[in-house]
């Protein structure tokens, strides 16, 4: 997701060692021809360390797909995923790759469809009321178009790659309600973000279900780790603005890999 604008309108585990701790091995994929698609959240924006040939879409080598693929050695590794794309973005640039020998794909997709960036923005800057209404309709969106363009990119997806395991993954919520912050947004700003994240998830989740897809939920792994908590893998508002609200590099080795490598096998 994309939240360049954000503050300006206001104002890893090592791969061994993960995959030692994840219980997987090497040879576990090995043949496997893998495909990473979606937004910033599989770029791994925020994670730093870009790489300067992924130019605006900002890829990460400390995101969960780099990670996975440099653990688990695949025959082939497409990594197109883009900070800021929809799912439109999905099927206009990133499926290339995708053919019938593809076996392995993974995906995060939905935020960006809904303007989450634009949700967040609303809600720093302005009253309660002004972002719970922004946020309801974000959530009607959700409940309605998005379904039909997940819809969409997945079966794009399947007739491009009929034979792969597709994995798709979900939003963690943001807060840690009733934590450590003392300044910021108000906790009924931060209860409704977060009951976003859920609205989104399942969405996708029922979505993916329908397309026999695997489903991958984030929110139990970070549930100790959002904003406002203790250890945090999620910025808040930061420096890049890029990266704010988006997983740090430990939230994509420690929250997004252990999951997907758990549906990848």
């Amino acid at each position: 997701m994309r939240f360049t604008r954000l503050v300006a309108a206001a104002c890893a585990l090592p791969l061994a060692a993960a995959a030692t701790l994840l219980g997987t091995s090497a040879a576990d994929a090995t043949g496997s021809a893998y495909a990473a698609l979606g937004d910033s959240y599989s770029a791994g924006v925020g994670a730093g360390d870009y790489a300067g040939s992924s130019g605006g879409c900002r890829r990460s080598t400390k995101a969960y797909p780099q990670l996975w693929a440099a653990a688990h050695a695949p025959s082939s590794f497409a990594f197109t995923a883009c900070d800021g794309a929809t799912t439109t973005d999905v099927i206009n640039n990133q499926l290339g790759p995708l053919s019938q020998s593809t076996s392995l794909v993974s995906i995060t997709a939905g935020a960006d469809d809904a303007g989450f960036a634009s949700v967040m923005t609303t809600c720093v800057l302005s009253s309660d009321t002004v972002c719970l209404n922004r946020i309801a309709q974000a959530e009607d969106y959700f409940r309605g178009t998005l379904q039909s363009r997940l819809d969409h990119v997945y079966s794009v997806i399947r007739a491009k790659a009929p034979a792969a395991r597709v994995v798709v993954l979900g939003y963690p919520r943001f807060y840690q309600l009733n934590g450590s912050c003392r300044a910021g947004m108000s906790e009924a700003k931060r209860s409704a973000v977060n009951r976003a994240a859920d609205e989104v998830d399942s969405v996708i989740a029922r979505r993916a279900a329908d397309h026999g897809f695997t489903f991958r939920d984030v929110r139990r792994a970070f549930a100790p780790h959002e904003i406002c908590g203790g250890h945090p893998w999620l910025h808040s508002v930061t420096v890049p603005l890029g990266d704010s609200y988006h997983p740090t590099a430990e939230g994509q080795s420690s929250g997004y890999l252990p999951e997907f490598t758990a549906a990848a096998r």
